[in-house]
C-alpha cells in the first residue's frame, strides 16, 4: 500500500528491494570468481604446452636412461609437484612438474652458449649446473654428462627440485670432462 502523503510504496517493499539487488549483486559475482578460478585450474591442471627447442641428442642413451629415471614427484618449498602431461606435440626428451609455474627437465640440447672456460657453475649434489637466469625463472643446464640437459625452474620454487633432479642425473649419469666446443 503507497505511503498516503508521498505516494511511494511502503517501507518494507524497498527494503526488500533493495536486500534482493544486494544479493543477485554476490550471486554474481561469486559466479565470475567460481568461473574464473574454475577456468584457471583447468588450464594448470591439462595438457602443458611447450614450445619446442632444439634438441638434436634427445634420442640419445644419455637421455633415456635420465628421463626413464625422474622422479613423478619433485619436492618445492614444501609442496609436491606431480608430473604433467605434455600436450600434442610434446618436445621430444622433456618432461614437466607442477600447475601454476611448472618446472621442465629437457634433454639432449646443444651446449649451452654461456658455457665458458670462465662460466661460474655450481656444484649441487655432484653434478656441475650452469645457471642461466631469465625472466621470472633460471634454467639449469647440467655440463659434466654425456649429454646436456636443462631444468627451467621458477624463481618462486624452492631448491628441492634441483636436489632431487642432480641425484637422479648423479645416480644414472657419469661424470665427464667439461665441453667448450
Amino acid at each position: 500500500m503507497p505511503d498516503s502523503e508521498t505516494g511511494a510504496p511502503p517501507r518494507v517493499v524497498l527494503v526488500t528491494a533493495a536486500a534482493l539487488a544486494v544479493a543477485l549483486t554476490v550471486a554474481v559475482a561469486v559466479f565470475a570468481l567460481t568461473q574464473r578460478s574454475s577456468d584457471s585450474s583447468d588450464s594448470s591442471d591439462g595438457p602443458l604446452p611447450l614450445v619446442p627447442v632444439p634438441a638434436p641428442f634427445a634420442t640419445a642413451p644419455g637421455c633415456t636412461t635420465l628421463l626413464g629415471a625422474v622422479p613423478t614427484e619433485l619436492t618445492s618449498n614444501g609442496t609436491s609437484l606431480k608430473v604433467r602431461t605434455l600436450a600434442d606435440p610434446a618436445p621430444p626428451a622433456t618432461v614437466a612438474w607442477g600447475s601454476a609455474d611448472p618446472l621442465v627437465l629437457r634433454c639432449g640440447l646443444d651446449r649451452p652458449p654461456e658455457l665458458t672456460p670462465t662460466a661460474a657453475l655450481r656444484l649441487v649434489n655432484k653434478v656441475q649446473w650452469l645457471q642461466v637466469p631469465g625472466d621470472g625463472a633460471s634454467t639449469w643446464y647440467v655440463v659434466d654428462r654425456e649429454v646436456y640437459a636443462a631444468l627451467t625452474v621458477p624463481d618462486s620454487a624452492g631448491t628441492g627440485p634441483l636436489q632431487q633432479i642432480s641425484d637422479t642425473v648423479a645416480a644414472k649419469l657419469p661424470p665427464r670432462p667439461l665441453r667448450f666446443s
